[in-house]
């Protein structure tokens, strides 16, 4: 449809990056790496994988970036880091092994506080008290992409934008390379915060991260807790639709796809995509943007044959 392609000369200079999260099962890493394999095809400009505070998800984070660094080939893999819950030296020591496994990309983030979304943050005993301070630390290892959070609707805890922004220039005043904001709707309320960011003498790349809307309800929740807004223009597009998983998949498509073209209408070039450990969605979203699957290389297609073999085998 119109309202969602790209022209391709707005198309090839716009680069995509993916989230993914550490499977908790023998299950849900089988469909993660089918998805990881699946969306390689869009060539991603990076991917980066999460990591829970307090190190909750540190083995599975780990080998979640060791295998698709070393078996699957996508030495674009970044490895979120939070330092939340942890002494530095726990914190120094994760970071050596992601290094180890062949990190060159980190993603710095404080991490929720321990008594979860919502509760009071108290920085750990002798850990890092803040981002700030474990992008400085990072930095101090060596010269690679460090990547920091930005929020266009404001950080639940902080008291206003401007000490968020605050925030934002001393994470990146100590070494942040890139800055990708928490999903947001409203694109409007992107293009007010990279105007305040700029002002503020910040000229990193702020990079939105985009949404699909797989669960409606799963969203709204996500976006009360984080702060984010969902339009009445969205869930009226949605709400209706629970029983309708196919008309509900195309509308919440050409939703992602509309809101990608509009910022790139305002400008906006580097995209991050929150997949959910799920392809099918995003990659609708690219292909209604009008981009077109790489070929499959013969390294991938053997490892998407190992991935097969490994659930059969299960």
């Amino acid at each position: 449809m119109e309202r969602t392609s790209l022209h391709p000369s707005e198309r090839g200079n716009i680069r995509l990056s993916f989230e993914y999260f550490p499977p908790k099962n023998e299950e849900m890493e089988t469909q993660l790496f089918q998805t990881v394999a699946d969306l390689a095809s869009f060539a991603p400009a990076f991917q980066t994988v999460t990591y829970g505070a307090g190190g909750s998800t540190k083995a599975r984070s780990l080998t979640t970036v060791r295998r698709m660094i070393g078996e699957m080939g996508f030495r674009n893999t970044a490895a979120h880091m939070t330092c939340v819950g942890a002494p530095r030296s726990e914190v120094d020591a994760v970071v050596e092994e992601f290094l180890a496994c062949g990190v060159h990309h980190f993603v710095a983030l404080r991490g929720d506080p321990q008594g979860g979304v919502g509760s009071a943050y108290q920085p750990f005993p002798g850990g890092y008290e803040n981002a700030a301070a474990l992008v400085k630390a990072l930095r101090a290892r060596g010269d690679f992409e460090i990547s920091v959070s930005a929020y266009p609707e404001k950080h639940p805890e902080s008291r206003d934008a401007a000490a968020d922004i605050d925030m934002l220039k001393r994470k990146v005043d100590n070494g942040a390379t890139r800055a990708i904001t928490q999903f947001f709707f409203d694109n409007d309320h992107f293009e007010r915060y990279l105007d305040q960011v700029r002002r503020a003498g910040i000229d990193v790349p702020i990079v939105p991260g985009i949404l699909p809307i797989n669960n409606l309800s799963q969203v709204m929740k996500f976006a009360g807790l984080c702060g984010s807004t969902v339009p009445d223009a969205i869930t009226s597009r949605l709400a209706h639709l629970d029983d309708q998983p196919a008309e509900r998949f195309r509308e919440a498509s050409h939703i992602a796809a509309e809101q990608i073209v509009d910022l790139v209408r305002r400008g906006v070039r580097d995209f991050h995509i929150y997949t959910m450990n799920r392809s099918p969605l995003v990659a609708a979203v690219c292909e209604l943007l009008g981009y077109v699957r790489s070929p499959v290389k013969a390294e991938e297609r053997a490892v998407d044959e190992s991935i097969k073999t490994a659930a059969g085998a299960r």
